[in-house]
């Protein structure tokens, strides 16, 4: 494998990591797109991001058994061998808004604020279509795994960096697990994972695994760290890495995440109501994200701490995977102190009426984090 230096990174990222490099864009930002630029994606990194060169670049594929020979494909020979297949899926990382959590009690991990997602066109080979070319037959491995491995760069906690998801879900019948190689139709840049990443809608961004080189089928999950001692919820009584230990093989990986929504922008600004000309309303934008194939069916807003709710009008969706992006403009009180600052809250519900609570529960790897959305506004004259 070639490599030349560590690619340079977009300038509109919040650095929270230099090394490896980990960063995101501001909320207000992200809203501004239903489908996510490549300088506001953000870059979840555990090892340097490095320029590879795409002509030695190969991928081996295992099918079931000890002694299944791997078929090793390159980038061009996948192109030629299978049918290019699109799907729009929101990326988010599983540690999204760990911040927050940070402030009810420490936490390890980079201090994420909740620019941590995106929302992109991915295109590519479906993972289906490449295992059947290996001989997978689902029907007869029921239970199994697909263990994705890359060893591109040593991890910080690992060798490589590895992670799996169930076969059932990489064989489902509308394909939309790919191995990607274009997002927003142009060839991935190095911090998406050029040339070749792992798509898996629906599913946190830890199973995405970028540069990946190694596909093989297991009656077991990945025994990457990342996949077996990362990315779990620990037990609220977990408060150290010695705590750690024991719990992490009791503790099932995470494979989806909670319903959540964030509110990422507030103006205030002119009532467009014509029986109050004078009054002022609070303009809220925001991002919202089910959990798995099911979206968001409605987002509210409240301004009272939650004593009464206004739904919020979504502005766009598209398919079974993407975001929920969404809006509301809310009336301030008149004569009241209350009307030149406060907090503007926000609460999602999916189409299987999932929802946020107030609170979120804590974990020692801060991950999953999901209470209500919660921004302070401020009206200044």
């Amino acid at each position: 494998m070639d490599f030349t230096h560590e690619v340079a990174h977009s300038d509109q990222l919040i650095v929270q990591a230099a090394e490896p490099f980990n960063a995101e864009p501001i909320a207000a930002a992200l809203v501004q797109f239903p489908i996510t630029p490549d300088e506001l994606v953000y870059c979840r990194n555990h090892g340097p991001v490095l320029e590879l060169d795409e002509d030695a670049f190969t991928v081996a594929v295992s099918g079931p058994g000890e002694d299944a020979q791997p078929r090793t494909f390159t980038l061009a020979g996948l192109r030629d061998a299978f049918p290019r297949a699109e799907v729009v899926a929101a990326l988010q990382c599983a540690g999204n808004r760990r911040k927050e959590m940070n402030e009810v009690k420490p936490v390890r991990g980079v201090l994420w604020d909740d620019g941590v997602i995106c929302n992109a066109r991915w295109a590519g080979v479906r993972l289906r279509d490449l295992l059947r070319a290996v001989d997978v037959d689902e029907t007869q491995l029921a239970g199994w795994h697909v263990c994705f491995a890359s060893h591109i760069t040593e991890c910080q906690d690992d060798t490589d960096y590895g992670g799996s998801i169930p076969l059932d879900i990489a064989m489902d019948p509308q394909g939309d697990v790919l191995l990607a190689y274009e997002m927003n139709d142009l060839p991935l840049t190095p911090d998406r994972g050029y040339p070749l990443r792992v798509v898996a809608p629906g599913i946190l961004g830890a199973r995405w695994v970028k540069w990946v080189d190694t596909i093989y089928l297991s009656p077991d999950e990945s025994p990457n760290f990342y996949q077996q001692r990362d990315y779990k919820v620990l037990p609220p009584h977990v408060n150290s890495k010695e705590q750690a230990a024991p719990e992490w093989p009791k503790i099932p990986s995470l494979t989806t995440l909670p319903v959540n929504s964030v509110v990422a922008l507030t103006s205030v600004r002119p009532s467009r109501s014509p029986s109050e000309p004078d009054r002022q309303a609070l303009y809220v934008q925001g991002y919202a994200i089910a959990c798995g194939a099911v979206q968001i069916a409605a987002v509210d807003v409240s301004l009272d701490d939650g004593a009464t709710w206004a739904p919020a009008r979504i502005t766009y969706q598209e398919g079974r995977w993407s975001w929920t992006l969404w809006e509301a403009s809310l009336p301030l009180p008149l004569g009241s102190p209350h009307a030149r600052a406060g907090v503007v809250l926000s609460r999602a519900t999916d189409r299987d009426g999932r929802g946020q609570e107030r609170d979120g529960v804590w974990n020692f790897r801060g991950v999953a984090y999901n209470p209500w959305g919660r921004r302070a506004w401020q009206y200044v004259c």
